[in-house]
């Protein structure tokens, strides 16, 4: 049995069950979307795909959190208190990723960051994080207006994907007129501005 094999019927089949259970059917099937993309681009870009695998499978885990387990899980877990002013599309990456390490043993530092960063993104991310970040926006079931021009990006060139993904992200929260994490524009100076 080969480390895939094994890591199918051990780790992944224990958190396909906890995840699942823990999410609407829609969501498991993004979610299954995000590992299938995840797994594509691991394998094109030299990532370890058993990571990759196991950051999509949890990368939301917390989504459906109601915001009072968010709210405690911030003070618990002493993380920065200005994160109470935000809401689920922040929390459930940065404290969802300590919900993952205490409800389902994941401490691996590479997996939680890149789930800690797959919706803000960051200045500085790993090929693992690089790769979750755009799988979560390329998954098949995703249907908006440039996602097949990312997706064809993404099987270029992984960091102008992450530009890419970043610069239309931005671009849809200013038109929305809502407030935007520091950590968005940090991603939108570091992976976009500079590269024009």
């Amino acid at each position: 049995m080969n480390e895939w094999q094994q890591y199918e019927q051990t780790t992944r089949a224990y958190l396909v069950e906890q995840v699942q259970a823990n999410v609407n059917p829609k969501r498991w099937q993004h979610i299954l979307g995000v590992e299938k993309s995840a797994i594509a681009l691991a394998k094109r870009y030299h990532v370890d795909v058993i990571q990759a695998s196991t950051a999509a499978l949890v990368h939301d885990y917390a989504k459906e959190c109601s915001d009072q387990v968010f709210l405690a899980a911030i003070t618990q877990y002493d993380l920065d208190p200005d994160l109470k002013h935000w809401g689920n599309e922040i929390w459930h990456g940065i404290v969802g990723a300590e919900l993952i390490r205490q409800q389902l043993g994941i401490d691996d530092e590479m997996i939680l960051e890149a789930v800690r960063v797959h919706t803000t993104g960051a200045k500085e991310m790993s090929p693992l994080a690089q790769v979750l970040y755009v799988a979560d926006y390329i998954e098949p079931n995703r249907q908006f207006p440039g996602v097949e021009e990312a997706r064809e990006l993404a099987k270029k060139d992984l960091a102008a994907a992450v530009a890419y993904e970043t610069k239309h992200t931005l671009a849809f929260l200013i038109q929305k007129e809502v407030p935007i994490y520091p950590k968005t524009i940090e991603t939108y100076n570091s992976w976009v501005a500079k590269r024009t």
